[in-house]
């Protein structure tokens, strides 16, 4: 049963502290998100100072959201929050709020995986999409490859070994100068480049399974990087030598994902997550999918980054009348895509 009413959603996993209502058909109607700046002078993110931010920022973006969406908080039928895979800190920030504010007025406290969020948006992107469908979430900390069955029924398929592609883009950014999140400008910067300029390694595992790695790509990157600043190897323009990069990362997510739609005669794929903003992949993607017969679904980049529309969405269809009034509801930052939320045991009350 979905809910009956509007549904808040809160998002607090990492480095974005967003809200967004969602009504009871799932129809987003107000989207806010706040990307906390104060990471770039370090490099990535830093777990204490992003808790901070979202503590500092939540009320003024909930209240934002609401305001947006001129829906009073009397009007909510529940509050959806994201409760995992995420910086445990961060996680508490947003639960905490949200568990306050679903007690006092007495509506359900609905936990969201994130991942799922991330699933779950291409059916938001294109509402008439077929199921089942491929997603590739891949992102700053996650590389899943998700089969989606139905709404909220998943099988994961392939996953990161090590290093997620987002973080691999961020890292040889930062080696290359640019600030965090270097995702953009690599993607700006290497627009035109010659992507077969330097032959960087993509990870197959022998065509096994369809996990992922982008630790060695990373590696030999920063190995060609240094080599070619002493004069050992040959200067080459930059924009050839990002689009070389990009491609790597782009081929070993694409190899993976056109795979597994032949293996499973998928007619429809779709990306999420920071990385699915990356103008190459999408258009190695959306080509793909018109040579083949298939359908590309990419949500908008406002959709593919963290934002809370994807829990608000999610907290639509998993509403149920029951409220946390034990505070029996944790945050996990191991939450695993599929798996039920653990709850807290009496003795931790």
């Amino acid at each position: 049963m979905s809910a009956p009413g509007p549904i808040l959603g809160i998002e607090t996993s990492c480095d974005e502290t967003a809200a967004a209502v969602a009504q009871s058909d799932g129809t987003i109607i107000s989207n806010v998100i706040y990307s906390q700046q104060i990471h770039s002078e370090y490099g990535g993110v830093v777990p204490e100072l992003a808790s901070r931010e979202h503590a500092g920022r939540l009320p003024a973006i909930v209240h934002d959201a609401l305001q947006a969406a001129s829906v009073p908080w009397d009007d909510l039928s529940g509050i959806a929050v994201t409760a995992g895979p995420g910086l445990i800190g961060c996680l508490l920030v947003g639960l905490a709020f949200a568990r306050a504010a679903a007690r006092v007025r007495g509506i359900p406290l609905i936990p969201v995986n994130h991942l799922e969020g991330h699933a779950h948006t291409p059916a938001m992107t294109d509402p008439s999409i077929e199921y089942p469908y491929l997603v590739l979430i891949a992102s700053g900390g996650h590389s899943s490859l998700v089969l989606v069955e139905r709404p909220g029924l998943f099988k994961r398929l392939g996953q990161t070994r090590d290093d997620a592609a987002g973080e691999a883009l961020d890292k040889i950014g930062k080696l290359l100068g640019y600030p965090y999140p270097a995702g953009p400008a690599l993607d700006r910067d290497g627009e035109g480049g010659n992507p077969q300029a330097v032959n960087f390694p993509r990870a197959r595992f022998d065509r096994q399974g369809y996990d992922f790695s982008f630790s060695g790509v990373k590696t030999a990157a920063s190995i060609d990087y240094h080599r070619r600043q002493s004069g050992e190897l040959p200067a080459i323009q930059p924009s050839d030598w990002i689009a070389s990069f990009e491609a790597s990362v782009v081929d070993a997510l694409s190899d993976n994902l056109f795979r597994a739609a032949e293996e499973y005669a998928v007619g429809t794929v779709a990306l999420a997550g920071g990385v699915a903003c990356n103008r190459r992949w999408r258009r190695t993607v959306s080509a793909w999918a018109e040579r083949t017969g298939r359908k590309a679904v990419i949500p908008p980049p406002n959709l593919c980054t963290d934002n809370a529309a994807m829990i608000a969405a999610v907290g639509v269809y998993r509403w149920q009348a029951t409220n946390d009034a034990a505070g029996a509801i944790d945050a996990v930052s191991n939450w695993d895509l599929g798996m039920p939320l653990p709850i807290l045991s009496r003795s931790r009350r």
